[in-house]
């Protein structure tokens, strides 16, 4: 494959779960990924959380920032192969029809921005986030992308979605 995979997360307000998803398959994806995060009503900023976090995990954080889905739905817009929701409300709305057809799938996680109680408690669940959108990656990249039918793909992936790794059957 000579150009990477593009990958687009999308979530209600792309401002923790799809910018944490976003930075860890820019990050493990190496050059076979390139992911993008948009949100349906996005926030217009990045949840302090979600910095802090990153930024202790050795992530860049320069280009984070909360856009909306329109930017990938434009005939300028990159080519997405796969398509992630990382929220239940995002996956029931009526997404923009994407060019190209990606591969889609449901990636649920809770929302850390609704977490309450101390500050530890709440980094805490900015760091649950990132631990399941991170297993869930890490599973997406080592599947062998390329040499799968649509059918079996699609089926991994919702695997993936569901916290169950995927298997390759003969």
């Amino acid at each position: 494959m000579s150009q990477p995979y593009n990958v687009l997360f999308l979530c209600t307000g792309n401002s923790a779960r799809s910018i944490l998803a976003e930075a860890i398959m820019n990050r493990e994806g190496g050059a076979r990924f390139k992911a993008f995060s948009a949100g349906s009503r996005p926030k217009g900023e990045v949840l302090p959380g979600t910095i802090r976090l990153l930024k202790h995990l050795g992530y860049d954080v320069s280009n984070a920032r909360s856009k909306g889905w329109e930017e990938f739905a434009g005939e300028h817009a990159p080519r997405m192969d796969f398509v992630f929701t990382v929220c239940d409300q995002a996956a029931a709305e009526e997404c923009p029809v994407w060019p190209g057809q990606p591969m889609s799938a449901h990636w649920g996680v809770a929302d850390p921005a609704a977490a309450k109680g101390t500050e530890a408690e709440v980094n805490l669940a900015f760091a649950e986030a990132y631990r399941q959108l991170r297993n869930r990656i890490l599973a997406f990249i080592s599947l062998p992308v390329g040499s799968l039918d649509a059918l079996s793909l699609q089926g991994m992936l919702d695997e993936i979605g569901r916290d169950r790794s995927p298997t390759l059957e003969n």
